[in-house]
């Protein structure tokens, strides 16, 4: 079973990635942003749980997020591998996620982190911030904040992964095809 960490800071190009990825090689999308959208939307009792924080302005608690990734993969028996987007962004999350994926008797094939500098990465997200709409997107100073957060808060994953050696860098600039290219061909040195 192939299980993928797709990582990298924002604006890195994971959910186009992404896309590209399940297509190639038929595997579950799991992106703890839409799951949690769907949670709430859906009324469950993790959404309604995950609302009563993210309505408060806080981050919902690891547990949470564990819970509903759980539900998603045990949902998807018949899955050939799954991409986790946007998950782990801890150590402790990273732990949780081995640790359930274990009892399951699989575990993490690979972190394929996208590599981009910050100057391209600034430049994507505004570019995304005209078309989407998104207002994160549209200021250069909270766009820097958050590659910041991720430098400092996130970025260490790749030091949990690379002592299981399991984490790969990808240059991740490029046309949307020749990262794809680049990806796949970490992957299918794995598989």
């Amino acid at each position: 079973m192939l299980n993928i960490v797709l990582f990298g800071p924002p604006g890195a190009g994971k959910g186009t990635q992404s896309a590209c990825l399940i297509d190639s090689y038929n595997l579950v999308h799991l992106s703890t942003g839409d799951i949690f959208r769907s949670n709430m939307k859906e009324g469950t009792e993790l959404g309604t749980l995950a609302r009563s924080y993210i309505d408060k302005g806080a981050l919902v608690p690891d547990e949470v997020t564990i819970s509903m990734l759980e539900a998603e993969v045990n949902g998807n028996p018949d899955a050939k591998g799954f991409i986790f987007d946007g998950f782990p962004r801890t150590t402790a999350q990273a732990e949780a996620l081995d640790l359930f994926l274990k009892s399951k008797g699989i575990e993490i094939t690979a972190m394929l982190a996208l590599e981009v500098e910050e100057q391209e990465l600034i430049s994507r997200l505004l570019e995304r911030g005209k078309s989407s709409g998104r207002a994160d997107d549209q200021n250069r100073d909270v766009i820097k904040n958050r590659i910041q957060v991720y430098e400092t808060e996130t970025a260490i994953l790749k030091d949990y992964y690379t002592a299981q050696n399991k984490f790969v860098g990808v240059e991740g600039v490029g046309s949307i095809e020749s990262i794809t290219q680049r990806l796949c061909k970490e992957i299918d040195a794995l598989v």
